[in-house]
């Protein structure tokens, strides 16, 4: 009896795992039967993503840039028309320093002049004493020709009359007067005056130094107007106004900056041109003028246009009507501009470009104001190619 029990367990053993195994697969093959195939949908194509921009349609300003360097419009040498030591001297009259029109930089010693003018003075009463004199001799000698009693004597000569003598006295005393003007123009010149509105940019003159005529004590630069020379291409001259000689025509105006700002700090405007080309360069070169120059700046804490400053230049140039303006970068082969049209296919149009700009470009025939142009570069475009602008897969 011990053995039966030993034996059914075996075979459970052995039939049991074979059960499960038939179990598993009549199942597994019953779950393949009852599956069912997916249906296949052909990819669909979205096209190449780009990027686009709207372009801009109406009348447009040109704007030409460039850069200068300010300088004053009035630039003289302070040179002494009299010699002498120098008795006063302004605090201002050191570098940097600034005058109002008018105001004495510096006086000389006037005594000398002061005694020219009194014996100029002398000299002019000498003069109408011998004047005085010899109108009277005149007199005498007409008389005594007259009392001569010889037929036919004729009119007395100049010598007899005396003309001759009149004509030198009045000569001397028109001299004695002109030394008395000119004495007392030297003793003007004495004192020094600014003879505009300046700022002292070089001196080298100190109180008790004797000035010789002649000689430069310095230099004043004028502070009511700078002057920036803005070389520029020829071909560019013919979008701006630049006032012709006895021209009652306005030049174009003119924001100025300092580099690497966008928000301009004077305005100015032109005034001449050089008229040249620089032979080296092949460049042109315009004068913008900026009046008040240290007056003139937007914010308290920015600096005047001081002489020598490098600025960005902005000229306001002529007005185009009708025009379309679109990125630098939208241009391909020169000419040609891509767009998608409503088929979101790729279309080549060629473009007249107007004039090229720093950051876009002015086209005047070939594109429309409702054209979606790419500015996504593509290494093999083509006509009709598929794209996927992604102004619209952003709205998705």
């Amino acid at each position: 009896m011990t053995d039966a029990p030993k034996k059914s367990r075996t075979a459970l053993k052995i039939i049991l795992p074979l059960l499960i195994l038939i179990a598993g697969f009549t199942g597994f093959k019953m779950l393949s039967q009852m599956k069912k195939t997916p249906h296949r949908q052909p990819p669909q194509q979205q096209g190449v993503l780009v990027d686009i921009v709207n372009p801009i349609s109406g009348d447009y300003q040109v704007t030409v840039h460039a850069t200068g360097t300010a300088r004053a419009a009035r630039e003289i040498s302070l040179v002494p028309e009299v010699s002498g030591k120098v008795i006063k001297i302004s605090p201002q009259l050191v570098s940097g320093g600034r005058f109002r029109k008018g105001e004495t930089l510096l006086k000389i010693d006037p005594s000398n002049y002061q005694l020219a003018v009194e014996k100029a003075r002398s000299d002019i009463a000498r003069a109408e004493v011998a004047l005085a004199t010899e109108q009277e001799q005149a007199k005498l000698a007409l008389d005594e020709w007259q009392r001569i009693d010889i037929a036919d004597k004729g009119e007395p000569g100049p010598l007899v009359s005396r003309e001759i003598q009149l004509k030198q006295q009045r000569a001397n005393l028109a001299a004695a007067k002109a030394n008395l003007k000119l004495a007392e123009l030297n003793l003007q010149r004495t004192t020094l005056k600014a003879p505009f509105n300046g700022r002292i940019s070089q001196e080298q003159v100190d109180l008790g130094q004797y000035l010789r005529a002649g000689s430069s004590i310095g230099k004043l630069s004028g502070t009511d107007r700078a002057e920036i020379y803005v070389p520029l291409p020829y071909a560019e001259l013919q979008w701006l106004e630049i006032p012709k000689n006895n021209s009652q025509k306005k030049g174009a105006t003119v924001d100025i900056s300092l580099p690497g700002q966008s928000h301009p700090r004077w305005q100015g405007k032109i005034i001449r041109s050089l008229g040249e080309i620089d032979p080296t360069t092949r460049m042109a070169t315009v004068i913008v003028a900026v009046d008040s120059p240290y007056n003139q700046s937007q914010s308290t804490d920015q600096a005047d246009l001081e002489t020598g400053m490098f600025v960005d230049i902005q000229l306001k140039g002529k007005s185009l009507k009708n025009i379309v303006t679109i990125p630098r970068k939208a241009l391909r082969n020169n000419r040609q501009v891509w767009v998608i049209n409503n088929e979101n296919r790729l279309q080549i149009k060629q473009v007249e470009i107007a004039r090229r700009e720093k950051d876009r470009l002015l086209v005047s025939d070939g594109l429309d104001a409702n054209d979606r142009i790419v500015t996504t570069s593509l290494a093999a475009a083509a006509e009709g190619m598929l794209l996927r602008p992604l102004k619209q897969e952003q709205q998705q």
